[in-house]
C-alpha cells in the first residue's frame, strides 16, 4: 500500500491486533474481515511472522485467529464449525481464550446452556 493511500478501518484493526500481540497484551486475538480483505491481511500477517488459522465466517466475510500456536492449534480442535453452531461449552472456551471478560462469559455460557434446555422440554 503506497503511503498516500487511505487504510481501510479493518486494516487498521489488524495492525492494532498485531501490535498487542507482539507487545504481549494478548496471545491471541479474533479479527474478522470482508472477503476482499484476505490477501492484504495474509500479507501483512506474513510479514510480520504472525501465524493464524483462516476460517470462513459467512458468505462475505473470513475469520482469522492469530497467535501463539498453542492457541492455534487448540483453535483447529474446538472450531470446526460456524461459530453459531458452537456448543455453550465450545463458545465459553474460545471467548476465554480470546480474554473476554470472563464474569460476562459465564453469564453467556449459563443463558446458552439455559436456553439449549429449555429448547429440548418444548419438543
Amino acid at each position: 500500500m503506497r503511503q498516500n493511500e487511505v487504510m481501510p478501518t479493518e486494516l487498521k484493526v489488524l495492525s492494532n491486533h498485531i501490535y498487542e500481540l507482539q507487545k504481549g497484551v494478548r496471545q491471541m486475538v479474533l479479527f474478522t474481515c470482508p472477503k476482499q480483505y484476505e490477501e492484504c491481511a495474509r500479507k501483512r500477517l506474513c510479514s510480520q511472522n504472525m501465524d493464524y488459522v483462516l476460517q470462513p465466517a459467512g458468505k462475505n466475510n473470513l475469520n482469522f485467529y492469530i497467535g501463539r500456536k498453542e492457541c492455534l492449534n487448540a483453535i483447529r480442535l474446538i472450531v470446526t464449525r460456524p461459530l453459531n453452531e458452537l456448543s455453550p461449552e465450545e463458545d465459553f472456551i474460545l471467548g476465554a481464550m480470546l480474554g473476554y471478560d470472563l464474569c460476562a462469559q459465564c453469564e453467556r455460557y449459563c443463558e446458552r446452556k439455559c436456553k439449549k434446555k429449555c429448547s429440548k422440554c418444548k419438543n
